[in-house]
């Protein structure tokens, strides 16, 4: 009930009113069953449009610390998640990451939208970059379509480091599903896993028509942030 209050009455025609986002493809996402929504990573604002334009509720998997902060900042940032439709994982990898994925695979299972970004962080210069296998594992295991979605100039309306966004047009282009049920029980293949996964970033790319680097974006992160100390 509150995600919808405030999808529907409090915060999303707000938004929607403010910057007035143009989506193209919305009923290639099925209406009822399990289904991933893989998208680009422009901003910090995709996961805040994306449900909105969307009939169906959207779950994201979001690092845990959005829900462990304390004061008023904490609690706002918390209930902003919570309405965003947002669940906390722990990103700290190994067990944590079984737990994340096994999360996913529950929203699945019961039928849910799950929203993923295959780059597994934001793009740090607006291209697209390799993407993890952990959707693919996913959707193998799962067995649910997945839907590419290409966010276009959300970065330009929020770019990392700030705190309001500028006030402009966005854009949301939903590709046709893609069924990989062809290699139905081979999610423990790490080869089919990376097939499957670039074959998804190619899909993504075509879409956004954003240029492709086929370094993962953490590495340029971290090598960006070495040379700056």
């Amino acid at each position: 009930m509150f995600y919808w209050i405030m999808k529907n009455i409090v915060v999303g025609p707000l938004l929607l009113g403010l910057f007035r986002p143009w989506v193209v493809g919305l009923e290639n996402i099925p209406r009822t069953g399990g289904v991933i929504l893989a998208s680009n990573h422009l901003s910090f604002i995709d996961s805040v449009f994306l449900p909105l334009v969307v009939p169906r509720r959207v779950i994201f998997l979001a690092k845990s610390e959005y829900f462990t902060g304390t004061g008023l900042k904490g609690w706002a940032t918390k209930q902003f998640f919570k309405a965003t439709g947002q669940l906390p994982i722990d990103r700290s990898g190994g067990k944590a990451s079984e737990d994340s994925l096994n999360t996913g695979l529950r929203v699945l299972s019961g039928g849910g939208v799950l929203g993923i970004y295959p780059e597994g962080t934001r793009s740090p210069d607006a291209k697209m970059y390799r993407g993890r296998t952990g959707v693919a594992r996913m959707l193998l295991e799962a067995g649910v379509p997945v839907v590419p979605v290409a966010m276009i100039d959300t970065e330009k309306a929020m770019p990392t480091g700030t705190r309001i966004p500028k006030i402009r047009r966005i854009g949301i282009v939903i590709g046709k599903p893609l069924d990989f049920s062809r290699f139905e029980g081979l999610e423990g293949d790490r080869f089919v896993l990376r097939s499957v996964t670039d074959e998804l970033m190619y899909e993504l790319q075509a879409l956004s028509k954003q240029e492709y680097v086929d370094v993962y974006a953490t590495s340029v992160k971290e090598k960006r942030a070495s040379l700056s100390r």
